[in-house]
């Protein structure tokens, strides 16, 4: 299963040139979820000669391509993903995705050098505070994945998910307690402490947590950022909430909306709709047109500006 936690540049007349990384990317992600892993595989090529420095797309490529039967492929993609950083032997060693790759001595020396790399990466962790933080982080995706899940299969006004939505309500609030206690006694630990997924799990309750509490920690996230231990594409997201939770327009377009009646989807107010895409680059998002198509949007920037005002006035 991918990971979604989000250089040289190669110079070239391919039919790639002018295109943008992430729109590919995009489209590669949008056939895996499809199922269609050799045209996404074709993607992910067409992406890395644009540039290749990304260690999750990396290997969420070698997911593609050990799905659409190309060992090697796979194996080159997972080994250029631990080059760039991805080093997550605990999802690599059970994601169904690759389970074709186990019985090669590649996979094994693969394991083999992502476990010495975890090895000189965590030697300074603060091991209790990662193991504290990755429980949270497993408390707070878990009970997400089913809520998510039960939708699917009840419908969102059903008691099954009504039932498992108060279950996440209480979790949320005990992992709130945990989070704060952290932030407020070490502050926005980062990746060089505890590790990428344990240090990301501060955003992640954070931005799950009512409005006063995200207005609390929002400077400190910001700080995080400059110090380079939270990512600016995160940071954009708990900016996006803090500013509907204000009564202001979102700056990034990642928050959004479902009509009750339609049961479609539709982006929140979003602010400066015209240069949207140029403040998502800046923060390293990809372009909103390609976001939005994970719910069935289709991002026209005229049509949204003349439905703002009808968007506004919808009950909050």
């Amino acid at each position: 299963m991918k990971l979604k936690f989000l250089i040289l540049f190669s110079v070239t007349c391919s039919l790639v040139f002018g295109q943008d990384y992430r729109s590919v990317v995009a489209e590669a992600n949008r056939l895996y979820n499809n199922k269609e892993y050799g045209k996404s595989v074709e993607e992910y090529r067409k992406a890395f000669k644009i540039e290749q420095k990304n260690g999750s797309d990396l290997y969420n490529a070698g997911c593609s391509a050990a799905l659409a039967g190309d060992k090697k492929l796979a194996l080159e993609w997972l080994n250029l993903a631990l080059k760039d950083g991805w080093s997550n032997i605990k999802h690599i060693k059970i994601d169904s995705d690759l389970t074709s790759l186990h019985d090669t001595k590649a996979w094994d020396k693969l394991l083999a050098d992502m476990q010495k790399e975890v090895d000189r990466i965590e030697a300074n962790y603060d091991k209790p505070l990662q193991a504290k933080l990755l429980a949270i982080f497993d408390d707070d995706q878990g009970i997400r994945r089913q809520y998510i899940s039960a939708q699917k299969q009840y419908g969102y006004r059903t008691r099954q998910v009504d039932s498992l939505g108060k279950v996440m309500m209480y979790k949320d609030s005990l992992n709130l307690i945990k989070v704060s206690d952290v932030l407020d006694h070490y502050g926005w630990v980062g990746p060089d402490k505890v590790g990428g997924m344990a240090s990301q799990t501060l955003f992640l309750v954070v931005q799950h947590s009512d409005l006063k509490t995200q207005q609390k920690y929002l400077p400190l996230m910001r700080e995080a950022v400059k110090n380079k231990k939270a990512e600016p594409s995160a940071l954009a997201l708990l900016e996006d909430r803090v500013a509907l939770g204000e009564g202001r327009r979102q700056i990034y377009g990642s928050q959004i909306g479902r009509d009750d009646q339609t049961q479609k989807y539709y982006v929140l107010p979003l602010e400066d709709a015209d240069n949207v895409d140029k403040r998502r680059a800046s923060v390293g998002l990809g372009p909103l047109a390609d976001y939005v198509k994970s719910w069935d949007i289709i991002w026209n920037v005229e049509e949204y500006k003349r439905q703002l005002p009808d968007i506004e006035a919808k009950p909050k």
